[in-house]
């Protein structure tokens, strides 16, 4: 499994940036895939989670309602969004995208097997 994202950048509070994560190499039917960040001197914690076969998702507490996971297929590659709205300085994290078939707890970073490399969101106050 590869997974690329990109998407991160520099934005003023209160604005928005849309992550993207490419994930190929596998078909993705039973997996979840998640938006994981980490702050410097921070643990790295869950953003949002999508099952990729039901469409379910799941969401920190912190991001509900202004980020958004969200995800579509093109032949061999899917690629997952993480639309973030509204954005605060808190926000400012690497955000890694990560993917795993079978996960039980989609918030527990220890249950995804593979891991994109970061991108860098910086939120200006």
């Amino acid at each position: 499994v590869q997974l690329q994202a990109s998407g991160g950048g520099l934005v003023q509070a209160g604005g928005y940036l849309r992550l993207s994560c490419a994930a190929s190499g596998r078909t993705f039917r039973g997996y979840t895939l998640g938006w994981f960040r980490q702050s410097p001197g921070k643990e790295r914690d869950f953003v949002a989670g999508i099952i990729w076969s039901s469409g379910t998702t799941y969401y920190a507490d912190s991001v509900k309602g202004r980020f958004t996971i969200s995800g579509d297929r093109d032949n061999a590659k899917i690629t997952v969004y993480l639309q973030m709205n509204s954005l605060k300085p808190e926000d400012t994290a690497v955000y890694y995208c990560a993917a795993s078939v079978r996960v039980q707890v989609p918030s527990y970073g220890s249950e995804y097997q593979y891991w994109g490399q970061g991108t860098l969101v910086t939120v200006s106050s």
